[in-house]
């Protein structure tokens, strides 16, 4: 049995196909067909049924699955041990949707280098709910995000702060002289929303569809310039956290009644053992950052 081997078989169990499995980690998908056959072989089971066009755990196959997730974890955890015991310092992984990334960076890793400077990070773009899945699976090691989601106690959480939402538009816009809007205010309004895998998108469908009032989107963007440029051209407006407008100079935000706040923290998983780099990175944020 090995390492690769069981890496592939979970890669099956997760995307329920060889052909995703085998374009998740970059392989072939004979690579992959063969060292399910081996593990099949060598413990004398049959780990998936498979039919024309459809692939399924057996029963034993099940229970593979639940040990052999079980001991990758442990060899990533007993890995990362092994990297602070030999002082080899390993970047650490931090997962972070556009949005946020343009309130925290790059002035918060340029404060961090300072404190340690040989300490390396890897910022990786995610959505916020996808930077959870990907902390829960030990692809990141931490994650800021918009914590209102409801799978955030699966993972240790330590809020960094409550952000207001605004509607931001031009200053031309015939709504920039108005000192608050409610949301039937915005009904018949161009919106620019952010991209699908957005919390806040979550948050204001749940805000509209409560009134009844179908948003009249005209883009879903992914990148904060294409919003900025959209709204410059009074084209529309758009929901942003209060925070970004030091960084949009020329945007009018308009709060909206009643107030949509938003929980920004750090996640990190729970029962994973910290490495050094990424203990120091959360101690770095909780003290005030």
């Amino acid at each position: 049995m090995k390492i690769s081997q069981l890496e592939y078989f979970c890669a099956v169990c997760r995307y329920h196909s060889i052909t995703n499995a085998a374009q998740q980690l970059y392989v072939t998908q004979p690579a992959i067909s063969n060292a399910i056959r081996e593990l099949e072989k060598e413990f004398s089971i049959s780990l998936f049924s498979r039919s024309k066009n459809h692939i399924s755990l057996t029963k034993e196959g099940e229970v593979f699955y639940q040990k052999a997730q079980k001991l990758l974890d442990t060899i990533s955890q007993t890995a990362s041990e092994l990297y602070d015991l030999g002082k080899q310092v390993t970047p650490i992984r931090i997962g972070i949707p556009p949005l946020l990334s343009t309130i925290f960076f790059p002035e918060m890793l340029l404060d961090f280098r300072k404190l340690y400077p040989s300490i390396p990070v890897e910022l990786l773009e995610y959505g916020s709910i996808r930077a959870a899945d990907l902390v829960e699976k030990d692809e990141l090691d931490l994650a800021l995000v918009n914590m209102n989601f409801y799978e955030i106690d699966k993972l240790n959480a330590h809020e960094l702060l409550s952000d207001r939402i605004v509607f931001c538009v031009s200053p031309k816009h015939p709504l920039a002289k108005e000192k608050e809007l409610s949301m039937e205010q915005l009904k018949k309004e161009n919106l620019i929303m952010y991209n699908t895998d957005s919390v806040l998108n979550t948050t204001l469908y749940s805000r509209f569809e409560g009134l009844g009032i179908k948003p009249n989107i005209i883009m879903r963007a992914s990148q904060l310039y294409t919003i900025q440029k959209f709204i410059d051209s009074n084209l529309g407006g758009a929901f942003l956290y209060a925070s970004l407008l030091k960084n949009l100079p020329g945007l009018v935000g308009i709060p909206i009644v009643p107030a949509i706040t938003q929980e920004i923290g750090l996640v990190w998983k729970k029962g994973k053992y910290i490495n050094d780099s990424a203990e120091k990175f959360i101690d770095y944020m909780k003290s005030g950052y």
